[in-house]
């Protein structure tokens, strides 16, 4: 990593889940001499700036929707990893245009501000609710994901790539602050679908993935981590167990928008995939609009190939789970 030494990263959406994590990572070490937090909400901004008093790290408000604050805040940066999103499932739901505003066309911004800077490379934070989307916030994150490539097809001085993950766990929205939250309340642990498969992994972890990206990443490479999972109901007594509850469990029904399990990688990408170990990388498809040659041919294996996703990943069971869980500071 002596390529971060004395280097400017730009983090949008910096202070979220992502933005905390990356900042606790690097903060106080020889790595980036500046770390530049870009968000709209500036309540966040001044708890972040009291939270952590330190001159590294360097506050400015803006949103990606508007592309010359975005282009202000990326003068003398190095490096940008592109965290800034609407996320939540159900509010892309009522809102689609609002996520495609910021999702897609701020994501446009973004690579074109990093672009006009000579930005050196751009890592776009993209979700598994990406992969065969059937909500409006997967939908958006895929034409996220299809942005990003088109843009990095033709670059000469940045390199833009991708990371895809499922669930942080105790990420701010998530469902385990909320049963946390439930229990302490003394209410019921409200479950939409208890045999409901999610992935789990942590904060460090995703900050992983996206430092494996930064260091691996070819133009337009997609990036995902190899994770375990579990059911929605074993998550839920496994924190019951540890919090030493009785609160009844609750199942409310699959709300709009939402899958039975998450995909990581689609089968016509696990087709493509190269194993890197904990991780995959899938290569951009870079054929051109001269494409007739391939109507021609099809790939006999496809049919072959399973998708990956958090049915058929490995699968935690509840006493997996609590270790897993063990390691959060929400359970410490």
């Amino acid at each position: 990593m002596d390529k971060i030494k004395n280097k400017v990263l730009l983090i949008t959406g910096g202070t979220g889940s992502f933005g905390t994590a990356v900042l606790n990572r690097f903060l106080h070490t020889d790595h980036f001499s500046e770390i530049r937090i870009f968000s709209r909400d500036e309540k966040k901004q001044d708890d972040m700036r009291n939270f952590y008093k330190n001159d590294k790290v360097k506050y400015f408000i803006g949103d990606v929707r508007d592309y010359a604050s975005v282009e202000y805040a990326m003068k003398d940066v190095d490096y940008v990893f592109h965290a800034a999103a609407l996320k939540q499932v159900p509010s892309c739901e009522f809102f689609p245009m609002q996520a495609v505003q910021t999702n897609v066309n701020g994501t446009q911004n973004v690579i074109r501000a990093a672009v006009a800077n000579n930005v050196g490379k751009v890592i776009c934070l993209s979700t598994d609710k990406a992969a065969y989307p059937i909500n409006a916030m997967g939908i958006s994150k895929a034409m996220m994901e299809k942005v990003a490539v088109a843009e990095s097809r033709n670059l000469k001085n940045t390199v833009v790539c991708l990371t895809r993950y499922g669930n942080v766990m105790a990420s701010r929205g998530s469902v385990i602050p909320l049963f946390l939250s439930q229990i302490d309340k003394g209410e019921p642990l409200t479950i939409t679908d208890p045999s409901m498969t999610r992935f789990l992994m942590s904060l460090e972890e995703a900050v992983e993935l996206v430092l494996f990206a930064f260091e691996n990443g070819n133009p337009g490479d997609l990036f995902v981590n190899k994770a375990p999972a579990a059911t929605i109901g074993d998550l839920a007594l496994a924190i019951k167990e540890l919090k030493d509850a009785d609160n009844e469990v609750k199942i409310i029904g699959t709300r709009h928008g939402e899958k039975l399990y998450e995909t990581l990688c689609t089968r016509e990408e696990m087709l493509k995939a190269e194993d890197m170990g904990e991780f995959y990388r899938i290569p951009a498809d870079n054929r051109d609009l001269n494409y007739a040659k391939y109507f021609s041919q099809g790939n006999e294996i496809l049919p072959e190939i399973e998708d990956y996703n958090s049915h058929n990943t490995k699968r935690e069971n509840v006493e997996g789970v609590k270790r897993l869980l063990r390691k959060l500071d929400l359970f410490q």
